[in-house]
């Protein structure tokens, strides 16, 4: 976390990675188990999470804890630009990269 409270860093990240994944807050919160307003109470921050419920949210994102706290934004290595894009690909595209890079490395 660079020069940001923890709560923001949490409330901003969560926002961050929710609109990358295009899914409004009122569906991310009923995807987790929680009404409605659930991650509009956290990013708002009229809430934070409990360490369980990070965690579940985490897990939302398909991420380590490592890879939510430690943004890849920050990293301007081919490598994690790469891991960027391929988080927004469908299934289907990543089969579709899967053969490609069997093609590249024999």
């Amino acid at each position: 976390m660079v020069d940001m409270p923890y709560e923001d860093f949490i409330r901003t990240r969560i926002t961050e990675l929710r609109m990358a994944k295009d899914v409004s807050e009122h569906r991310m919160s009923l995807d987790l188990g929680k009404s409605g307003s659930y991650i509009r109470g956290v990013t708002s921050g009229a809430a934070l999470p409990s360490l369980r419920e990070l965690f579940n949210i985490i897990s939302y994102f398909d991420m380590t804890p490592g890879e939510f706290f430690a943004p890849l934004e920050q990293d301007d290595s081919a490598y994690h630009k790469l891991c960027e894009r391929l988080r927004s690909l469908s299934e289907e595209d990543l089969e579709k990269v899967a053969t490609f890079t069997k093609w590249i490395t024999g």
